[in-house]
């Protein structure tokens, strides 16, 4: 359901871009300066998701825009606490006199601790935040075919990891003898209500919704983890087991080799070896690392990845 394409080389700031079947738009995650992130991908993003703001994170987020201007419709950005005023200083520092004011509205939901997200909508030219608002919520947007759950996890500063999830589905599957019609579109509504004595008429017949619920299967919806800069520590990884635990797809920051574990944790960042280990613990079917410090040559990246493998398989 979900197809994630890294839009950065090894040596470009990290961009990822989500694109999910049968879906008009697509998503991008972090605005790393990536040379492969195309016009037409920027336009037709529906919402950009950041785990911070730190520059190898956010410096492309102008060039986006850049593209962005004129598609006539609201684009979500969602962050961490403090990310509203962000974007508004990004957008208020350039000259927009020339500007039509429906060219683009964007909302923007920051992530706080406790569950509560609060939003604000910019628009152009003066980008003054309007319509703000708070609400509670495990999920931070939704579409129709799927949602984003996060997590903050701890990079000296908030750093936000999505879950992004497929509705579970409701399947039928019909005995021998049995036809379509609109009562399967009644029985599945009374499994997801756990009506389980209203009547469904098959035909001439009547039948109560439990008797029928044998033919019922649930299809799990699709998981795909983007989990980005985070200390290497219990804590971190506690929130990382219980979220993204039995995912099929995560694309996780593996910032440092295991010789430089001691950086790693300076600096608040995860290692090789620990990336893949909390992969592995996850039970993650597939899992891609990503985000590699500068200071290493394409050959120490090989290696890098290489450790990060043993440590998952």
């Amino acid at each position: 359901m979900f197809r994630a394409d890294i839009k950065s080389e090894r040596d470009e700031d990290i961009c990822i871009l989500i694109k999910v079947d049968n879906h008009s738009y697509n998503y991008i995650c972090e605005c790393g300066e990536a040379k492969s992130l195309t016009v037409k991908e920027c336009q037709n993003a529906n919402a950009i998701f950041l785990s911070h703001t730190h520059i190898d994170h956010f410096v492309n987020f102008d060039t986006i825009l850049r593209h962005q201007i004129g598609v006539g419709r609201k684009i979500v950005i969602c962050g961490p606490e403090g990310i509203i005023g962000q974007v508004q200083s990004r957008l208020k520092s350039y000259c927009w006199n020339l500007i039509d004011e429906n060219a683009i509205i964007y909302e923007v939901r920051e992530i706080h601790k406790g569950g509560k997200i609060k939003s604000a909508i910019l628009k152009p030219p003066h980008w003054n935040q309007a319509d703000e608002m708070a609400f509670s919520s495990g999920r931070v947007f939704e579409e129709k075919d799927f949602y984003v759950e996060y997590e903050i996890l701890d990079h000296k500063t908030d750093s936000i990891a999505y879950l992004f999830k497929g509705h579970d589905k409701v399947k039928i599957n019909l005995p021998d003898g049995y036809k379509g019609g609109k009562w399967i579109a009644e029985l599945k509504q009374a499994f997801e209500n756990n009506d389980r004595e209203r009547l469904i008429k098959i035909g001439e017949e009547k039948h109560k919704a439990k008797d029928l619920f044998h033919m019922i299967s649930i299809q799990k919806g699709k998981r795909l983890g983007v989990i980005m800069d985070h200390l290497a520590c219990p804590e971190n990884h506690e929130k990382i087991k219980k979220k993204f635990t039995g995912c099929d797809d995560v694309i996780i920051e593996s910032f440092y080799k295991d010789e430089d574990k001691e950086l790693a944790e300076k600096n608040y960042h995860s290692y090789a070896s620990m990336s893949g280990h909390i992969m592995k613990q996850c039970q993650v079917s597939k899992v891609v690392p990503v985000h590699f410090s500068r200071k290493y040559s394409v050959q120490e990246i090989d290696e890098l990845i290489e450790e990060f493998n043993e440590a998952f398989i």
